[in-house]
């Protein structure tokens, strides 16, 4: 019988661990799956064999304070079998957002939170001596390459720590508006103080992941714009800590497109958005976003791929999202020195 538990738990942890000197050409990474549906598109993003893929968060549709709900749901997608694939295929990062942290548009006011951390890290197989095991929060990151080809995935929580949202009448986005507050958090000072010291380690470029847009504006939507105290602090923190090849993958949205700023920024901040791995958006029509470059929004199954073509300060990362044929709908090419 021991036997028999032995290998039931060497197969739900994955099997793949990029070291400290293994380089990152090609990362996916999309956010959004309904665990009751089909995920066809988990093969084409195994077919497509990533040297890594980060979760951008509703990784399920929890909506619940009964934890044995939120079990049962991440058991349904462990079973899925390309799931399984990809997590012995790659390393697999994750963070959460509002449906897996447990309630829609939640924030810290949600009651199990800590609970619902403790299922987060067992189901993404934290080892046991993960921060996240110790501290509040999901927020995470990693570094991958040697010296030169040094590629750092921060994932950043926006659930845990965030306070209330004002609202107001419905838009095309939904209710949400812009609060000029600074003292309302988005990250928590805890979060904040760890997010600089994680920009001041050495990488030559940086990937940051939040469940929610950053750049887009605020259009009803939850997205940073509607702290945009908390949104300008990033920006002023990417420049304080001088941290060079910085860009930004989010989710959320059920559909996908690219955006940039270059107000009050150390140089043009890119946010690129993939969404949804198994959900079409029922509306299909994206909200206002003058900050949107992408020639246009795409609203089928589809995930974001970013490919690094390493070459020294000739380096460029072309990012593109692909539907569930794995064919480009759109893309756009970032020159390393531009992020400087």
């Amino acid at each position: 019988m021991r036997t028999i538990q032995l290998i039931i738990v060497l197969f739900l942890v994955p099997a793949a661990h990029a070291g400290a000197e293994d380089v990152l050409s090609k990362i996916l990474f999309g956010s959004c799956i309904k665990q009751e549906k089909p995920i066809p598109i988990l093969e084409t993003i195994v077919s497509a064999k990533p040297d890594a893929f980060i979760f951008l968060g509703d990784n399920i549709y929890a909506d619940t304070e009964d934890m044995d709900v939120m079990l049962a749901k991440y058991k349904k997608l462990k079973a899925d079998p390309n799931f399984s694939r990809l997590l012995n295929l790659c390393p697999v990062l994750a963070t959460w957002d509002d449906h897996d942290y447990g309630v829609n548009d939640g924030g810290a006011e949600y009651t199990k939170k800590a609970e619902a951390q403790k299922i987060f890290v067992d189901f993404w197989n934290d080892p046991e001596d993960s921060p996240r095991r110790s501290r509040p929060g999901v927020y995470d990151s990693r570094i991958f390459g040697p010296e030169g080809k040094r590629v750092q995935i921060i994932l950043l929580d926006t659930r845990y720590f965030r306070g209330p949202l004002k609202t107001g009448e419905r838009r095309t986005g939904g209710k949400y508006y812009p609060a000029n507050d600074p003292a309302i958090p988005l990250l928590g000072e805890a979060q904040w103080s760890w997010l600089e010291q994680e920009l001041q380690k050495p990488a030559e470029i940086r990937i940051i992941g939040s469940g929610i847009q950053i750049v887009p504006e605020a259009s009803g939507q939850e997205t940073w714009a509607n702290l945009p105290y908390e949104r300008q602090r990033l920006f002023d923190l990417i420049a304080k800590t001088k941290a060079n090849g910085v860009f930004l993958i989010s989710g959320d949205r059920h559909w996908s497109e690219f955006s940039r700023t270059t107000e009050k920024t150390p140089y043009p901040i890119y946010d690129f958005t993939s969404s949804s791995l198994n959900q079409i958006h029922p509306r299909g029509t994206p909200t206002d976003n003058q900050y949107r470059i992408s020639k246009s929004t795409f609203h089928k199954e589809n995930f974001g791929e970013i490919l690094i073509k390493w070459a020294g300060q000739d380096t460029r990362i072309e990012v593109r999202i692909l539907d569930i044929e794995g064919t480009e709908n759109f893309g756009h090419t970032v020159s390393l020195s531009e992020l400087q």
